[in-house]
């Protein structure tokens, strides 16, 4: 008796991202650029006479996880379903894709810039408790938008289904 050969017709998130028409990846190339300007500029990662960072300098991991960051926020915006016939994004699947953006925020942002921290913590403990953390806001806001991106992909899976 034979086993039948099992082919798999799973692509990959790779695979997926490669298969997404120019239309989706101009989409996401413009939301990103929007995304690293709306958060680099106010927290000075891409310098500018309005803004300033007086206490901490831009740190090495700054532009890094803004950068992967807006490029995941255009992925995850740009990915629509619906144009496929796929369902709407739910409520859900903007909220988070919003904690992801400020999660990014918050992480590279200057800790005695942030008027909330300071606030809560006062300026030493924006120094000494919340900037600490920013790194892992920054990791923790990046797995968030990653698994939205990898959401995203799957929804437009779904749609593709001959069933």
């Amino acid at each position: 008796m034979s086993v039948p050969e099992v082919h798999d017709t799973d692509p990959g998130t790779l695979a997926a991202l490669r298969g997404l028409p120019p239309s989706t990846w101009l989409r996401a190339a413009g939301v990103a650029v929007v995304v690293y300007l709306a958060i680099g500029i106010p927290t000075d990662v891409v310098p500018n006479p309005v803004f300033g960072r007086p206490t901490v300098d831009v740190r090495w991991w700054d532009p890094l996880v803004l950068g992967a960051s807006a490029l995941l926020m255009g992925l995850v915006i740009a990915i629509r379903p619906a144009d496929v016939g796929g369902v709407e994004a739910s409520s859900t699947t903007e909220r988070t894709t919003l904690l992801g953006g400020v999660g990014s925020l918050l992480a590279v942002g200057c800790p005695t810039c942030n008027q909330l921290v300071v606030a809560v913590l006062g300026t030493s403990g924006a120094l000494s408790f919340f900037q600490p953390v920013q790194p892992w806001l920054g990791v923790a806001s990046l797995v968030l938008l990653t698994w939205l991106v990898r959401r995203r992909i799957d929804d437009l899976r779904r749609t593709d289904c001959p069933i």
